[in-house]
Protein backbone atom coordinates (compact mmCIF):
# COMPACT_ATOMS: atom_id res chain seq x y z
CA UNK A 1 0.00 0.00 0.00
CA UNK A 2 1.41 3.65 -0.91
CA UNK A 3 2.72 5.64 2.09
CA UNK A 4 1.13 8.62 3.00
CA UNK A 5 2.17 12.01 2.02
CA UNK A 6 4.81 13.22 5.19
CA UNK A 7 3.84 17.12 4.35
CA UNK A 8 0.18 15.78 5.15
CA UNK A 9 -0.89 14.21 7.88
CA UNK A 10 -3.81 13.39 7.28
CA UNK A 11 -3.63 12.75 3.62
CA UNK A 12 -5.49 9.33 2.90
CA UNK A 13 -3.16 6.61 0.96
CA UNK A 14 -4.40 6.29 -2.72
CA UNK A 15 -6.07 2.74 -3.26
CA UNK A 16 -4.00 0.35 -5.42
CA UNK A 17 -4.16 -3.12 -7.45
CA UNK A 18 -2.64 -4.16 -4.35
CA UNK A 19 -5.09 -3.20 -1.44
CA UNK A 20 -7.75 -4.65 -3.97
CA UNK A 21 -6.57 -7.91 -4.12
CA UNK A 22 -5.97 -8.14 -0.59
CA UNK A 23 -9.41 -7.50 0.52
CA UNK A 24 -10.53 -9.53 -1.93
CA UNK A 25 -8.62 -12.79 -1.06
CA UNK A 26 -7.28 -12.84 -4.61
CA UNK A 27 -3.89 -12.36 -6.44
CA UNK A 28 -3.59 -8.68 -7.67
CA UNK A 29 -3.42 -9.99 -11.51
CA UNK A 30 -6.75 -11.28 -10.88
CA UNK A 31 -8.15 -8.04 -10.12
CA UNK A 32 -6.02 -6.52 -13.27
CA UNK A 33 -7.97 -8.99 -15.50
CA UNK A 34 -11.32 -8.51 -13.76
CA UNK A 35 -11.20 -5.06 -15.30
CA UNK A 36 -9.03 -5.27 -18.33
CA UNK A 37 -10.27 -8.98 -19.74
CA UNK A 38 -13.87 -9.43 -19.51
CA UNK A 39 -14.86 -12.78 -19.37
CA UNK A 40 -11.52 -14.56 -18.30
CA UNK A 41 -12.84 -14.10 -14.98
CA UNK A 42 -14.77 -16.07 -12.96
CA UNK A 43 -18.27 -14.12 -13.31
CA UNK A 44 -18.48 -14.23 -9.20
CA UNK A 45 -15.16 -13.17 -8.30
CA UNK A 46 -15.10 -10.51 -11.02
CA UNK A 47 -18.60 -9.07 -9.46
CA UNK A 48 -16.97 -9.34 -6.03
CA UNK A 49 -13.64 -7.38 -6.53
CA UNK A 50 -15.36 -4.77 -7.97
CA UNK A 51 -17.61 -4.40 -5.69
CA UNK A 52 -14.86 -3.91 -3.65
CA UNK A 53 -12.98 -1.70 -5.74
CA UNK A 54 -16.32 0.51 -5.82
CA UNK A 55 -16.20 0.57 -2.07
CA UNK A 56 -12.20 1.54 -1.65
CA UNK A 57 -12.57 4.26 -4.49
CA UNK A 58 -9.93 2.51 -6.68
CA UNK A 59 -10.77 4.73 -9.95
CA UNK A 60 -7.24 3.59 -11.99
CA UNK A 61 -9.17 2.49 -15.56
CA UNK A 62 -11.62 5.54 -15.74
CA UNK A 63 -8.46 7.93 -15.10
CA UNK A 64 -6.14 6.32 -18.00
CA UNK A 65 -8.88 6.20 -20.30
CA UNK A 66 -9.30 10.21 -20.63
CA UNK A 67 -5.73 11.01 -21.64
CA UNK A 68 -5.85 11.75 -24.82
CA UNK A 69 -2.00 10.95 -25.37
CA UNK A 70 -3.01 7.03 -24.46
CA UNK A 71 -5.03 7.22 -27.98
CA UNK A 72 -4.39 4.66 -30.64
CA UNK A 73 -6.19 6.32 -33.49
CA UNK A 74 -8.22 2.92 -34.06
CA UNK A 75 -11.72 2.02 -33.44
CA UNK A 76 -12.64 -1.92 -33.45
CA UNK A 77 -16.25 -3.68 -35.08
CA UNK A 78 -16.52 -6.59 -33.89
CA UNK A 79 -18.79 -8.87 -36.14
CA UNK A 80 -20.41 -12.15 -35.81
CA UNK A 81 -20.19 -13.42 -39.49
CA UNK A 82 -18.00 -11.78 -41.87
CA UNK A 83 -20.04 -14.09 -44.65
CA UNK A 84 -23.81 -12.58 -43.87
CA UNK A 85 -23.64 -9.82 -46.10
CA UNK A 86 -26.08 -7.96 -43.56
CA UNK A 87 -22.63 -6.68 -42.86
CA UNK A 88 -21.63 -5.19 -45.58
CA UNK A 89 -23.37 -1.55 -45.36
CA UNK A 90 -22.89 -1.40 -41.54
CA UNK A 91 -19.02 -1.67 -42.45
CA UNK A 92 -19.71 0.88 -44.74
CA UNK A 93 -21.05 3.14 -42.60
CA UNK A 94 -18.89 2.29 -39.54
CA UNK A 95 -15.68 2.62 -41.89
CA UNK A 96 -17.24 6.36 -43.46
CA UNK A 97 -17.73 7.74 -39.70
CA UNK A 98 -13.77 6.67 -38.74
CA UNK A 99 -12.55 8.51 -42.45
CA UNK A 100 -14.20 11.81 -41.48
CA UNK A 101 -12.80 11.13 -37.84
CA UNK A 102 -9.44 10.73 -39.14
CA UNK A 103 -10.09 7.29 -37.74
CA UNK A 104 -8.50 3.57 -38.52
CA UNK A 105 -11.95 0.65 -38.70
CA UNK A 106 -9.90 -2.85 -37.31
CA UNK A 107 -12.21 -5.18 -38.01
CA UNK A 108 -12.67 -8.50 -35.58
CA UNK A 109 -15.28 -11.66 -36.96
CA UNK A 110 -16.27 -14.06 -34.11
CA UNK A 111 -18.16 -16.52 -36.13
CA UNK A 112 -21.00 -16.85 -34.12
CA UNK A 113 -19.03 -18.19 -30.88
CA UNK A 114 -19.00 -16.29 -27.88
CA UNK A 115 -15.37 -17.78 -26.27
CA UNK A 116 -14.09 -16.84 -29.36
CA UNK A 117 -15.81 -13.08 -28.89
CA UNK A 118 -14.54 -12.88 -25.41
CA UNK A 119 -10.60 -13.67 -26.48
CA UNK A 120 -10.82 -11.29 -29.45
CA UNK A 121 -12.18 -8.78 -27.57
CA UNK A 122 -9.06 -9.09 -24.78
CA UNK A 123 -6.51 -8.99 -27.61
CA UNK A 124 -8.17 -5.80 -29.04
CA UNK A 125 -8.75 -3.79 -25.95
CA UNK A 126 -5.13 -2.13 -25.64
CA UNK A 127 -4.92 -1.65 -29.45
CA UNK A 128 -8.17 0.61 -29.67
CA UNK A 129 -10.08 3.12 -28.36
CA UNK A 130 -13.11 2.00 -28.43
CA UNK A 131 -15.37 -0.36 -29.98
CA UNK A 132 -18.59 -1.15 -32.04
CA UNK A 133 -19.77 -4.75 -30.76
CA UNK A 134 -22.80 -6.40 -33.62
CA UNK A 135 -24.33 -9.03 -33.27
CA UNK A 136 -22.72 -9.46 -30.15
CA UNK A 137 -23.14 -13.38 -28.13
CA UNK A 138 -21.14 -12.57 -25.01
CA UNK A 139 -23.41 -11.78 -21.43
CA UNK A 140 -24.63 -8.32 -20.64
CA UNK A 141 -22.37 -8.09 -17.34
CA UNK A 142 -19.49 -9.25 -19.75
CA UNK A 143 -20.02 -6.55 -22.15
CA UNK A 144 -20.81 -3.73 -19.16
CA UNK A 145 -17.27 -5.28 -18.19
CA UNK A 146 -15.75 -4.37 -21.36
CA UNK A 147 -17.24 -1.05 -21.51
CA UNK A 148 -15.95 0.12 -18.27
CA UNK A 149 -12.14 -0.22 -19.96
CA UNK A 150 -12.80 1.27 -23.43
CA UNK A 151 -16.29 3.56 -25.04
CA UNK A 152 -18.55 1.04 -26.49
CA UNK A 153 -21.52 1.11 -28.19
CA UNK A 154 -24.07 -2.32 -28.91
CA UNK A 155 -25.83 -2.72 -32.23
CA UNK A 156 -29.13 -4.04 -32.47
CA UNK A 157 -28.93 -5.51 -28.76
CA UNK A 158 -30.24 -3.24 -25.18
CA UNK A 159 -27.93 -4.01 -22.53
CA UNK A 160 -28.58 -2.04 -19.45
CA UNK A 161 -26.05 0.54 -18.61
CA UNK A 162 -24.09 0.65 -21.83
CA UNK A 163 -25.16 2.53 -25.00
CA UNK A 164 -26.53 1.31 -28.10
CA UNK A 165 -28.29 1.51 -31.70
CA UNK A 166 -31.02 -0.71 -32.39
CA UNK A 167 -33.74 -0.98 -35.12
CA UNK A 168 -37.16 -1.10 -34.55
CA UNK A 169 -37.14 -4.42 -35.25
CA UNK A 170 -41.05 -5.40 -33.26
CA UNK A 171 -42.62 -2.75 -35.35
CA UNK A 172 -40.75 -4.32 -38.41
CA UNK A 173 -41.73 -7.80 -38.00
CA UNK A 174 -45.30 -7.01 -37.12
CA UNK A 175 -45.70 -5.13 -40.90
CA UNK A 176 -44.21 -8.15 -42.09
CA UNK A 177 -46.78 -10.58 -40.67
CA UNK A 178 -49.34 -7.56 -41.54
CA UNK A 179 -48.67 -8.00 -45.32
CA UNK A 180 -49.37 -11.68 -44.75
CA UNK A 181 -52.55 -11.68 -43.18
CA UNK A 182 -53.65 -8.65 -45.94
CA UNK A 183 -52.58 -10.97 -49.11
CA UNK A 184 -54.62 -13.89 -47.05
CA UNK A 185 -52.48 -16.17 -45.08
CA UNK A 186 -53.95 -17.76 -41.90
CA UNK A 187 -51.17 -19.59 -40.57
CA UNK A 188 -47.00 -18.15 -40.23
CA UNK A 189 -44.04 -20.39 -39.38
CA UNK A 190 -41.25 -18.61 -37.72
CA UNK A 191 -37.93 -19.58 -38.69
CA UNK A 192 -36.11 -18.89 -35.45
CA UNK A 193 -32.33 -17.50 -34.96
CA UNK A 194 -29.49 -17.78 -31.86
CA UNK A 195 -31.01 -18.47 -28.26
CA UNK A 196 -28.46 -15.60 -27.47
CA UNK A 197 -29.83 -13.25 -29.95
CA UNK A 198 -31.39 -9.70 -28.57
CA UNK A 199 -33.01 -9.07 -32.52
CA UNK A 200 -34.20 -12.59 -32.50
CA UNK A 201 -36.40 -12.23 -28.66
CA UNK A 202 -37.56 -8.70 -30.63
CA UNK A 203 -38.77 -10.58 -33.65
CA UNK A 204 -40.54 -12.94 -31.48
CA UNK A 205 -42.30 -9.94 -29.46
CA UNK A 206 -43.76 -8.41 -33.22
CA UNK A 207 -45.03 -12.04 -34.21
CA UNK A 208 -47.39 -12.45 -30.98
CA UNK A 209 -48.44 -8.86 -31.02
CA UNK A 210 -48.97 -9.66 -34.55
CA UNK A 211 -50.83 -12.95 -33.48
CA UNK A 212 -52.80 -10.68 -30.62
CA UNK A 213 -54.08 -7.78 -33.08
CA UNK A 214 -54.43 -9.52 -36.42
CA UNK A 215 -55.91 -13.12 -35.25
CA UNK A 216 -53.32 -14.95 -37.22
CA UNK A 217 -52.03 -18.06 -36.08
CA UNK A 218 -47.80 -18.30 -35.36
CA UNK A 219 -45.52 -21.70 -35.18
CA UNK A 220 -42.38 -21.04 -33.46
CA UNK A 221 -39.49 -23.41 -34.69
CA UNK A 222 -35.95 -23.37 -34.49
CA UNK A 223 -33.31 -22.14 -33.27
CA UNK A 224 -31.49 -22.31 -36.69
CA UNK A 225 -28.36 -20.82 -37.37
CA UNK A 226 -28.98 -17.52 -39.23
CA UNK A 227 -27.00 -18.64 -42.21
CA UNK A 228 -28.45 -20.25 -45.80
CA UNK A 229 -27.33 -23.70 -44.38
CA UNK A 230 -29.66 -22.99 -41.66
CA UNK A 231 -32.38 -21.88 -43.79
CA UNK A 232 -31.92 -25.19 -45.59
CA UNK A 233 -32.45 -27.24 -42.07
CA UNK A 234 -35.25 -24.84 -41.46
CA UNK A 235 -37.19 -25.82 -44.50
CA UNK A 236 -37.07 -29.73 -43.03
CA UNK A 237 -38.49 -28.73 -39.79
CA UNK A 238 -41.36 -26.57 -41.60
CA UNK A 239 -42.31 -29.54 -44.20
CA UNK A 240 -43.09 -31.49 -41.12
CA UNK A 241 -46.39 -29.35 -40.48
CA UNK A 242 -46.54 -26.93 -43.77
CA UNK A 243 -47.77 -23.39 -42.99
CA UNK A 244 -48.69 -21.19 -46.18
CA UNK A 245 -45.57 -18.39 -45.15
CA UNK A 246 -42.91 -18.15 -43.31
CA UNK A 247 -40.90 -15.16 -41.35
CA UNK A 248 -37.66 -16.11 -41.62
CA UNK A 249 -34.78 -14.46 -38.42
CA UNK A 250 -33.04 -12.77 -41.64
CA UNK A 251 -32.86 -12.61 -45.29
CA UNK A 252 -29.64 -15.57 -45.42
CA UNK A 253 -32.35 -18.08 -43.66
CA UNK A 254 -35.35 -17.14 -46.35
CA UNK A 255 -32.92 -17.81 -48.68
CA UNK A 256 -32.02 -21.18 -47.89
CA UNK A 257 -35.52 -21.83 -46.91
CA UNK A 258 -36.49 -21.13 -50.42
CA UNK A 259 -33.51 -23.66 -51.84
CA UNK A 260 -34.54 -25.87 -49.23
CA UNK A 261 -38.46 -25.68 -49.56
CA UNK A 262 -37.32 -26.24 -53.58
CA UNK A 263 -35.60 -30.12 -52.77
CA UNK A 264 -38.97 -30.96 -51.43
CA UNK A 265 -41.08 -29.63 -53.56
CA UNK A 266 -42.53 -26.64 -52.61
CA UNK A 267 -42.25 -23.38 -54.47
CA UNK A 268 -42.20 -20.25 -53.56
CA UNK A 269 -44.26 -18.08 -53.49
CA UNK A 270 -46.78 -20.26 -54.86
CA UNK A 271 -46.93 -23.09 -52.38
CA UNK A 272 -45.59 -20.88 -49.55
CA UNK A 273 -45.09 -17.14 -49.16
CA UNK A 274 -41.61 -15.97 -47.81
CA UNK A 275 -40.34 -12.99 -45.69
CA UNK A 276 -36.93 -11.88 -44.85
CA UNK A 277 -35.56 -9.92 -42.45
CA UNK A 278 -32.52 -6.90 -43.00
CA UNK A 279 -32.99 -6.10 -46.84
CA UNK A 280 -29.30 -7.66 -47.09
CA UNK A 281 -27.63 -6.96 -50.67
CA UNK A 282 -28.43 -10.20 -51.71
CA UNK A 283 -31.89 -10.00 -51.37
CA UNK A 284 -32.84 -9.00 -54.90
CA UNK A 285 -30.37 -11.28 -55.93
CA UNK A 286 -32.15 -14.15 -56.27
CA UNK A 287 -34.82 -15.49 -57.92
CA UNK A 288 -37.80 -15.30 -56.88
CA UNK A 289 -36.87 -11.34 -55.25
CA UNK A 290 -37.14 -11.82 -51.85
CA UNK A 291 -39.70 -9.53 -49.93
CA UNK A 292 -37.98 -8.45 -46.64
CA UNK A 293 -38.19 -6.22 -43.45
CA UNK A 294 -35.59 -3.35 -44.32
CA UNK A 295 -33.18 -2.08 -41.93
CA UNK A 296 -31.29 1.03 -42.23
CA UNK A 297 -27.74 -0.79 -42.28
CA UNK A 298 -25.31 1.84 -43.24
CA UNK A 299 -27.04 4.49 -41.07
CA UNK A 300 -26.47 1.81 -38.30
CA UNK A 301 -23.14 1.28 -38.51
CA UNK A 302 -22.53 5.36 -39.19
CA UNK A 303 -24.30 5.92 -36.05
CA UNK A 304 -22.33 3.54 -33.75
CA UNK A 305 -19.35 4.36 -35.01
CA UNK A 306 -19.89 8.18 -34.22
CA UNK A 307 -21.30 7.38 -31.12
CA UNK A 308 -17.61 5.29 -30.05
CA UNK A 309 -16.12 8.48 -31.06
CA UNK A 310 -17.34 11.15 -29.77
CA UNK A 311 -16.95 9.30 -26.72
CA UNK A 312 -13.39 9.09 -26.76
CA UNK A 313 -13.37 12.15 -27.36
CA UNK A 314 -15.22 13.20 -23.80
CA UNK A 315 -18.47 13.47 -24.75
CA UNK A 316 -21.14 11.86 -22.20
CA UNK A 317 -22.20 8.49 -22.72
CA UNK A 318 -26.15 8.11 -22.79
CA UNK A 319 -26.85 4.56 -22.17
CA UNK A 320 -30.41 5.50 -20.72
CA UNK A 321 -32.48 4.39 -23.98
CA UNK A 322 -31.18 2.90 -27.03
CA UNK A 323 -31.01 5.15 -30.02
CA UNK A 324 -33.82 3.32 -32.75
CA UNK A 325 -33.73 3.78 -36.03
CA UNK A 326 -37.15 2.70 -38.27
CA UNK A 327 -37.34 0.22 -40.51
CA UNK A 328 -39.64 -0.44 -43.30
CA UNK A 329 -41.01 -3.23 -45.25
CA UNK A 330 -40.04 -4.22 -49.34
CA UNK A 331 -41.94 -6.37 -50.97
CA UNK A 332 -40.95 -8.13 -53.68
CA UNK A 333 -41.28 -11.33 -55.11
CA UNK A 334 -41.44 -14.26 -52.81
CA UNK A 335 -44.42 -13.67 -51.29
CA UNK A 336 -48.53 -14.26 -52.81
CA UNK A 337 -51.88 -14.94 -51.99
CA UNK A 338 -52.50 -18.43 -50.57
Amino acid sequence: MSEPDPARPDATPAVTIYDVAREAGVAPSTVSRAFSRPGRVNAETGERIRQIAERLGYRVKEQSRAQPASRTGMLAVVLADLGNPVFYELVRGAGAACEAAGYTMLLAETAESAVRERDTLERALGSVDGLVLTASRISDSAIRQVAKVKPVVVVNRVVPGVPSVVIDVERGTFKGVEHLVELGHEKVTYLSGPEASWADGMRWRGLRRAAEELGVRIRRTGPFAPTVNGGVEAAAVWAQHRTSAVVAYNDMVAIGFVRGAGRLGAQVPEDVSVVGFDNSAVAELVSPELTTVAAPLHALGQTAAKNVLAMVGGARSHAEEPMQLPTRLVIRESTARP
